[in-house]
């Protein structure tokens, strides 16, 4: 093992002096609470114990609204929302029998103000309490109306009408507007994750013992296991599509069934969809596709699958010296905690660095004032409230007129730049630690004997101590050219309206070039890294070793590359189809051992699809481990041939049987060439 020192940094670069200032100014500056506490009218934080209360809801369906991305209409901090229906109006006739109406109706108004006998026209102009209350819950500690669909009827505490304080009767269908059709959907799907979180937890836990009992099989039955992945996958789908045509035959007749998606629009219930025989039609026609690639792509690929499983049999095998390397996408899942954590917080310090602002907020369409900035001490003896009845000097944002302030979208790019670095480097340490670990497997003469003690913390140190610059810049050129697609995504986001061809065109063409440049620098940097594991040469002499290496073996990285990865992402699909089958049966309350313990959801698809996802996710870490590991392999491999005659005197590296599948690889390869 060559250990060379890569990059020997003499002065601090320019970006991090830059990262560095702008980290310190950031933390100086900013204040956490203005992002993870909701701001009161007056400035005032709503702490832990507070929340925000709207005085008149039904204003924030106010075209304002997406302007000034404020609700124009007063907000207090309360300590609980309310829990019934009440008017001011209402409020005022029970208090001359009842003073406990004032009592519970005050604590919404105005800090302060207790003058209930006030006329109520005077109350609502000046807003010092709210028209009207209506039962609410907390939600992101913002008070939203208690939204519940019952049969199909939208209703908040049984009622479907309510007194919106000025004299007429509304729906709730005008509150469910107002919050915005997201909002109800949001509190449902936080309600749903907040109950039934243990047991996607327990699903996790499931997948991660699926996948690592998976991994450990291959070690002795990978040939097997892996054509019981390729027919159980094809088993899977297939039964998915009769199940859609079960479904689509059995609606056939049944009334309001023929109606289509686009007719009922975006509906928060999902199960209506699945009322609808055009749903399974499309899922029906969906798996049939899937299941027509799958099968296709086996077929021309026959010989090369046969290659590849006995490939990751040897991968096995090296896998089965170093069980440790099993283990190590815990380090990189914790590490890239940590990176995701540091650009969170740096985020919200440069997002609350600001001073608070106010502007001029009013309900009429005509006010020349409106979105101005104002001072709320100063407002009550200005002119705007006389030429614009009802307006308000409200919290607007936090902001500022420096130099500092006009910069803070810049210095969010800066730091969203430095994540993609601090990611790409993290997952670059992590397959560099893997290529040492299997390299050292590799280049034992006598294997196991000669495998060297503790080798994935021995490559941990090496790339830590000796390849951290290498590491470093490889990360940085991948990570320039992900900013960079960043940036045409938001272009392209910015320019949805335009009517420009040619400059959508053109924007088109530069997305995809550079969604093919980044693909290749992955693949070129992942066999970099593991070249730089192997001789400790510097990133751009090991990037160019790798590619002329790969480009003398071009057949075999041809017919191993995208099958091994084919077969492994079959595994994943497996592992994540089995466990959200299971969890699909417990959470729509069809396993009748465990019904009782089935937490009561709005949507069964929020866990349902979480549990989904994050098994994919483990098993896609888990994978990750074995496809480091034949890549390593194969790139050894092509070494030991052009440096090795199989001779006492250079004798191969390779296992027998990893020489006798990659001459099989040759020859397929020839075949190919030639027909």
């Amino acid at each position: 093992w060559t250990q060379i020192t890569n990059i020997h940094l003499h002065k601090e670069p320019l970006m991090l002096r830059i990262k560095r200032f702008h980290f310190i100014f950031t933390w100086m500056h900013g204040d956490p609470r203005k992002v993870v506490y909701p701001t009161d009218s007056y400035g005032q934080f709503c702490g832990q114990q507070a929340i925000l209360f709207y005085f008149n809801i039904l204003q924030c369906a106010n075209p304002t609204v997406l302007i000034n991305l404020q609700c124009p209409t007063t907000q207090l901090c309360v300590s609980k929302c309310p829990d019934r229906f009440a008017t001011y109006i209402d409020m005022q006739i029970n208090y001359r029998r009842n003073k406990s109406y004032w009592e519970y109706y005050k604590q919404f108004c105005k800090p302060g103000f207790n003058y209930p006998d006030k006329p109520v026209s005077h109350v609502l102009r000046d807003e010092d309490c709210p028209p009207m209350i209506v039962p609410s819950r907390p939600f992101l500690q913002r008070c939203f109306p208690d939204f519940i669909t019952r049969n199909g009827t939208l209703t908040v505490a049984n009622q479907t009408i309510f007194k919106d304080g000025h004299g007429r009767i509304r729906s709730v269908v005008d509150l469910r507007d107002a919050n915005g059709l997201y909002v109800a959907l949001g509190i449902k799907i936080f309600e749903d994750y907040a109950s039934s979180w243990f047991w996607i937890l327990i699903g996790l836990v499931i997948s991660m013992l699926v996948s690592l009992i998976f991994i450990l099989l291959l070690r002795f039955t990978a040939g097997v296991l892996f054509w019981m992945v390729i027919f159980g996958v094809i088993a899977a789908v297939g039964y998915g599509i009769w199940h859609c045509y079960w479904e689509y035959s059995s609606l056939q007749g049944k009334p309001d069934s023929d109606i289509t998606i686009s007719d009922i629009g975006f509906q928060t219930d999902f199960r209506v969809y699945l009322q609808l025989s055009q749903t399974w039609l499309i899922f029906m026609i969906s798996l049939a596709v899937i299941e027509a690639i799958i099968i296709l792509v086996l077929i021309f690929v026959r010989n090369r699958v046969r290659i590849a499983i006995a490939l990751l049999k040897e991968g096995s095998k090296a896998i089965g010296c170093i069980m440790t390397t099993l283990f190590y996408p815990i380090i990189t899942f914790l590490l890239l905690a940590l990176c995701i954590a540091y650009w969170a917080v740096t985020a919200v310090f440069l997002a609350s660095s600001g001073d608070a602002v106010y502007k001029v907020m009013s309900t009429l369409p005509n006010c020349k004032y409106t979105n101005l900035t104002c001072d709320p001490e100063t407002f009550s003896q200005s002119n705007v409230t006389k030429l614009c009845p009802g307006s308000q000097c409200t919290f607007a944002f936090y902001g500022g007129e420096s130099l500092y302030h006009r910069y803070i979208f810049v210095l969010q790019l800066c730091n969203l730049l430095v994540f993609l670095w601090v990611v790409n480097f993290t997952i670059a340490l992590g397959q560099c630690t893997l290529a040492g670990a299997f390299a050292s497997y590799y280049w034992a003469l006598r294997k196991p004997e000669d495998i060297p003690a503790c080798p994935l913390a021995s490559s941990f140190g090496r790339a830590l101590r000796y390849h951290t610059g290498s590491l470093a810049f490889g990360a940085l050129i991948l990570s320039i050219v992900q900013f960079i697609r960043i940036i045409l995504e938001y272009l392209d986001h910015k320019m949805k309206g335009a009517h420009n061809a040619f400059t959508r065109f053109l924007l088109c063409c530069l997305k995809c070039c550079f969604w093919c440049l980044e693909r290749f620098i992955k693949f070129m940097n992942r066999n970099a890294y593991i070249m730089i594991s192997i001789y400790g040469k510097n990133f751009c002499g090991s990037a160019r070793d790798a590619f002329f290496l790969l480009m003398r073996n071009v057949m075999r990285v041809a017919v191993l590359d995208k099958v091994t990865d084919f077969l492994l992402f079959l595994g994943k699909l497996l592992i994540s189809g089995s466990v959200g089958v299971l969890a699909f049966f417990f959470f729509t309350r069809q396993i009748p051992v465990i019904q009782e313990e089935v937490p009561s959801l709005n949507y069964y698809w929020v866990p349902l699809l979480t549990v989904i996802f994050g098994s994919y996710m483990i098993a896609h870490g888990f994978f990750n481990v074995y496809a480091m590991c034949v890549d390593t392999l194969f790139l050894c491999f092509c070494e030991d041939l052009e440096r090795n005659d199989g001779s006492p005197s250079k004798p191969y590296y390779m296992p027998p049987g990893l020489h006798r599948i990659l001459e099989k690889t040759d020859q397929a390869g020839k075949k190919c060439a030639v027909s």
